[in-house]
């Protein structure tokens, strides 16, 4: 086999190898992602809440948050976002304001941002545990 053969084989084997990787990984993205769909986000007692900020996170392999919730006489009164990494779901930050209007985490996503809607939402229920 001439060294340019050789060379050829190599570089197949090696695309190929990528390729079968590459696609590993965006299966096991899409599963989690899916999987966040079926995580419920479950109502926090505020009347047990003491006075103070409270901070909390939630990390998905390409999105998370973090965030800190301040509670006011058994209210929520602010909420940061700390931190959001989330590729095109930024417009799931105004998730917030929904939130403390309601003063619940029983709320709609953002369309076009549901993913990071749900991350949100996640990292304030794990604050106010």
């Amino acid at each position: 086999m001439s060294k340019l053969k050789k060379i050829g084989l190599i570089s197949f084997v090696v695309v190929v190898l990528l390729g079968a990787l590459i696609t590993y990984f965006v299966i096991q993205i899409n599963d989690e992602l899916d999987g966040l769909s079926y995580i419920s986000i479950e109502e926090i007692d505020l009347a047990t809440l003491d006075d103070g900020i409270y901070y909390g996170e939630y990390k998905t392999t390409i999105i998370s948050a973090i965030v800190t919730v301040e509670v006011s006489q058994h209210e929520i009164i602010a909420i940061t976002i700390v931190e959001h990494k989330s590729g095109q779901g930024q417009g799931a930050e105004i998730i917030v304001d929904s939130v403390i209007n309601s003063q619940s985490l029983l709320v709609d996503s953002i369309a076009g941002a549901t993913y990071s809607s749900k991350v949100i939402l996640l990292a304030i229920e794990q604050a106010l545990q």
